[in-house]
């Protein structure tokens, strides 16, 4: 189970996750970010409250990213030690914008 809460402030979106990101959540996480990035110059993802992060997770993260390359940028905060250690491991430390 996936929550998503977006709060929006002019051109910047933040969007706090909790629960799961796995294959049955990426797709909901994707359908709400298509919908959100019309506008958005800065986005941010809070990952404070996310427990999990699934291969699927982790690609709507990278076309998010690609997306937001184009339009301004995209931050990546409040991971926490479980996930961060999944982005060092598949190398995304190193694509993303961590804070």
């Amino acid at each position: 189970m996936l929550n998503i809460e977006k709060k929006g402030n002019g051109p910047e979106l933040t969007v706090a996750l909790s629960g799961r990101l796995d294959t049955t959540t990426a797709p909901e996480l994707e359908a709400e970010l298509k919908e959100s990035l019309d506008g958005v110059t800065a986005l941010n993802i809070d990952m404070a409250a996310l427990e999990y992060i699934s291969s699927a997770g982790l690609r709507v993260l990278l076309s998010a990213q690609k997306i937001m390359n184009k339009h301004g940028g995209m931050k990546v905060v409040h991971v926490n030690e479980t996930i961060m250690e999944i982005f060092e491991v598949t190398g995304f430390s190193d694509i993303l914008t961590i804070e």
